[in-house]
């Protein structure tokens, strides 16, 4: 009995040094570096589980995949939080920097334009890349110019040898709503008028 005893005593010391050897060299290589903030970590792969608060990144060398806990997600991924671990998951398109789902783009590379939560090296048809944004706007389609307004000058329609005539083309009630930029809806030009009004009435 005794010697069963001796050699579990034996056997635990000798995995305790197994473990401490292990640790000893994860240290030396530099690898505790790897294991901020997590709750568990693998010599091996680095974080397993995070704390609550922090993000896992997984990302893969070749065959191997590493894990890392981080405060917020890198480019190219975006933080999902979950009841058990919180994940940064890789937005599903290369060329989008950040996103708010994994087919949603927010934010677009450099050389991209970003248009409903998609990135396009070129705006698609019906839009207008905007520079300072890295964005494509839908451009207006008004609809068709009306008829020149009579020829006025300071609202009267006589009185006077020259005036001027506007016409308007509406704007889709979407486009309104949206903001979308569109081109001119008013136009004016100038017209001769009567010099007398019926009636001989002057100009005072």
């Amino acid at each position: 009995m005794q010697w069963i005893i001796f050699m579990l005593l034996l056997f635990i010391s000798s995995m305790e040094m197994l473990t401490q050897n292990r640790w000893k060299k994860q240290a030396s290589a530099g690898l505790l570096e790897n294991c901020t903030g997590c709750v568990l970590c693998s010599e091996d792969n680095g974080c397993i589980t995070c704390h609550h608060r922090l993000f896992l990144l997984i990302w893969r060398d070749g065959i191997r995949q590493y894990g890392m806990c981080v405060h917020t997600c890198p480019p190219g991924y975006f933080g999902v939080r979950g009841l058990e671990v919180n994940r940064c998951t890789k937005c599903r398109s290369p060329s989008c920097e950040s996103c708010f789902s994994r087919d949603f783009c927010m934010k677009c590379k450099d050389k991209f334009y970003l248009y409903k939560g998609q990135c396009f090296r070129q705006c698609p048809p019906g839009t207008a890349a905007q520079s300072g944004t890295r964005e494509c706007q839908e451009t207006c389609e008004p609809g068709p110019w009306s008829e020149w307004s009579a020829c006025t000058h300071e609202s009267r329609t006589c009185g006077c040898k020259w005036g001027v005539e506007t016409r308007v083309r509406e704007v889709p009630e979407a486009a309104r709503e949206e903001g979308t930029a569109c081109p001119a809806q008013l136009e004016t030009r100038r017209c001769r008028m009567k010099k007398h009004c019926p009636g001989g009435e002057h100009r005072p």
